[in-house]
């Protein structure tokens, strides 16, 4: 939602980023950006939060509002009106635990978009790629091995091959309000005909889909894995790649020399392992998920040494969407507080190409999470729902961390 509200917050810590981390002064918010300096000819509404620390909005950058199920077919086949309800309710739960801004990377659509955008719900800023593109057997595509029937589309993913139709099938996108672009480059989890190391789609195709992106100022991100899935993806034009829980150090290397991000989604793989069979996962998938679960921090750990822009997302499906704040905990756990403070902000504003989101400066969104603790020193002030940790988004308070009932009171 593009909220224009003024508001500004006195006695805090102010988080200014990696190289001068929080300072002493007010955060003034007016017609939903951040302010420099005081405010001249307007009385906006002042809070005083002595004894806080303010940070900016936190985003996460793999998102799925339509993933309602643990069930592939689940997500794809049902009536999207039922899909755009539920994705309204996850988008809302997600903005009451303090990420002002999501990326949905597999889903969505220009109907989500203007509903967030006119205030029809109350959900974070909304970036989305629509549905994924698949090869047939690809990641995208959910039937096993002995089901005998057409799938071309459906809500998250789209099983499109050959140069020409890829072509087209970006174009669409792009015509629709995609922020991005999103393509399976490997097996995955989820699927259960695709096994996780071996690349998917040609180079032609994928240097395709780059191309088409590109030439509209924009981007194409991977779902991949291996060493051999993430280098045929960013040796055809691919800029981030989202898991890659496979990668060696010399995969990292060759990321950073292109310019290539990572998103990390280390809440998915614990939630699964912890929750998947009582949630009806497929035995497949679980088999895979073991395969992948303790790389996922040693991959984060590799790319952030090798000079890689790490971002944060979190990939959670059905009942698990709850395990959003675990993922910010397991995402400490791996690169340490301030960095993992940083791939949640600047980190993603990085990949999503926004000047004006992930700081606090003049110029920037209003969008901030206040903490009652610091949390460099105490980083469970990241992900515990403190009932004095408040939200706002654009400069107006739109939650504090009391609970989530998935219902937001935003004044107005």
């Amino acid at each position: 939602m593009n909220r224009t509200g003024s508001l500004v917050l006195t006695g805090a810590k102010i988080w200014e980023g990696r190289e001068t981390g929080f300072v002493d002064r007010d955060l003034v918010i007016v017609d939903g950006e951040v302010m420099a300096g005081s405010v001249t000819g307007q009385t906006p509404e002042t809070l005083d939060v002595s004894g806080s620390w303010i940070i900016p909005g936190l985003s996460d950058a793999h998102f799925h509002a339509y993933g309602l199920s643990m069930d592939g077919f689940e997500n794809e086949r049902g009536p999207l009106s039922y899909a755009a309800l539920n994705g309204a309710k996850r988008l809302s739960g997600a903005l009451a635990r303090g990420f002002t801004t999501v990326r949905d990377v597999a889903g969505g659509d220009i109907g989500l978009s203007r509903a967030v955008d006119s205030g029809v719900i109350d959900a974070p800023r909304y970036l989305f790629t629509g549905p994924a593109l698949s090869q047939t057997g690809g990641h995208g595509d959910p039937r096993s091995e002995h089901i005998d029937i057409c799938f071309g589309h459906g809500h998250m993913c789209e099983v499109v091959d050959g140069v020409d139709n890829l072509r087209l099938a970006v174009r669409s996108r792009l015509r629709t309000g995609a922020h991005a672009i999103k393509v399976m480059t490997s097996g995955g989890v989820f699927s259960l005909t695709d096994p996780v190391r071996i690349p998917q789609y040609s180079a032609e195709e994928l240097r395709a889909v780059s191309d088409e992106a590109n030439r509209r100022g924009t981007y194409v991100t991977a779902h991949s894995y291996s060493v051999e899935s993430v280098m045929h993806s960013i040796e055809n034009g691919i800029t981030c790649i989202e898991h890659g829980n496979l990668i060696d150090s010399a995969t990292a290397a060759q990321m950073h020399r292109r310019g290539v991000s990572l998103v990390p989604t280390l809440a998915t793989y614990d939630a699964m392992s912890r929750r998947g069979p009582e949630l009806g996962l497929n035995p497949v998938s679980l088999a895979k998920n073991e395969e992948v679960l303790s790389k996922g921090m040693e991959a984060a750990q590799m790319a952030l040494a090798a000079g890689v822009r790490v971002g944060f997302g979190t990939d959670l499906m059905g009942d698990m969407e709850d395990e959003q704040l675990a993922g910010v905990r397991l995402q400490v756990e791996a690169l340490g507080a301030e960095t993992a403070l940083h791939s949640m902000t600047m980190g993603n504003a990085g990949i999503f190409g926004s000047s004006q989101l992930g700081h606090l400066g003049a110029g920037a969104w209003g969008d901030a999470v206040v903490l009652t603790g610091d949390p460099l020193e105490e980083p469970e002030a990241l992900w515990e729902m403190d009932a004095r940790r408040m939200i706002v988004q654009g400069g107006c308070v739109v939650g504090s961390g009391a609970g989530e009932s998935g219902s937001v009171g935003v004044p107005r």
